[in-house]
């Protein structure tokens, strides 16, 4: 079978699939706090006018899992998080909370990621592994850990409600650069790119399900799929898994770089971590 036959296979979009938009399709989370989940594209987006969270893309029912804190499955994780958050580790002896009295004083921190530190790209994950090794002496998390993963949903948390709002110009622009050419390179056994599936054909069905633009503004997030928290980097690792290419390293300058990108393609919507999804 050949790449076109491959992906048609693969993507196999049916007459009459596509997404519908409700008038009345609002994310507000506990009955009072109402998040943006649509909004005119930023001005660097070329070939869309309209960005939309992947939250609009979801069934009614997995929307409403997101909808209530107390309903929404990633908060259990979240809650193990805030936990190690005073669990003191490593040779110094030191816990989160030795050094950052409330994990509230995060707020915006996820919303301006990533973002360039001494001629850097850092994520949100680099900054907690730094804080682990150079301030703790402890160990560096995995990337895409469990405790990794928590940890940065609940500081990520903090920042739910604010506007994607990261830096694309001046020294991040050679970041941003290399993401947006990482996003439309066709890679891997079925020749596909970022955009093939996120910015061609958004609201068409993917096998049983929407796809989605591919907006990151949510992350980390609890997918259904496998049950546990998700990173950037772990869905990134997926997607190019899925399209038979072999995947970059997670935290590597590949991925770091498209995130940037990715996420300035979201400027404006609201962060929804810990965002639900299929």
């Amino acid at each position: 079978m050949n790449k076109v036959a491959i992906a048609a296979t693969v993507l196999s979009f049916a007459a009459g699939s596509a997404w519908a938009q409700a008038d009345d399709d609002q994310l507000m989370v506990n009955d009072e706090d109402s998040l943006v989940t649509e909004i005119s594209a930023p001005e660097h987006m070329e070939n869309v006018g309209t960005i939309y969270s992947g939250w609009r893309f979801r069934s009614d029912e997995t929307q409403a899992l997101q909808m209530d804190d107390f309903d929404n499955p990633a908060f259990v994780f979240v809650d193990q998080a805030l936990d190690q958050w005073e669990t003191t580790e490593g040779t110094e002896n030191k816990s989160c909370s030795s050094c950052h009295e409330d994990v509230a004083d995060f707020a915006g921190l996820k919303a301006s990621l990533p973002r360039v530190e001494n001629g850097e790209l850092v994520t949100l994950t680099n900054l907690v592994n730094e804080c682990r090794t150079e301030r703790m002496g402890a160990e560096a998390w995995k990337y895409s850990g469990g405790e990794m993963s928590a940890m940065t949903a609940l500081i990520a948390h903090q920042s739910r409600g604010m506007p994607m709002n990261v830096k694309i110009d001046g020294e991040a622009a050679p970041f941003w650069e290399r993401g947006k050419e990482l996003y439309y390179t066709r890679v891997g056994q079925l020749d596909m790119s970022c955009s093939n599936c996120h910015e061609d054909n958004y609201g068409n069905m993917i096998r049983a399900d929407h796809l989605s633009q591919g907006q990151i503004n949510g992350f980390p997030l609890y997918r259904l799929k496998n049950a546990k928290i998700n990173t950037t980097h772990g869905r990134f690792k997926g997607c190019m898994s899925n399209i038979r290419a072999t995947p970059f390293k997670e935290g590597g300058p590949e991925f770091k770089a498209l995130e940037l990108y990715i996420a300035s393609r979201g400027q404006g919507l609201s962060v929804e971590t810990p965002a639900v999804r299929n």
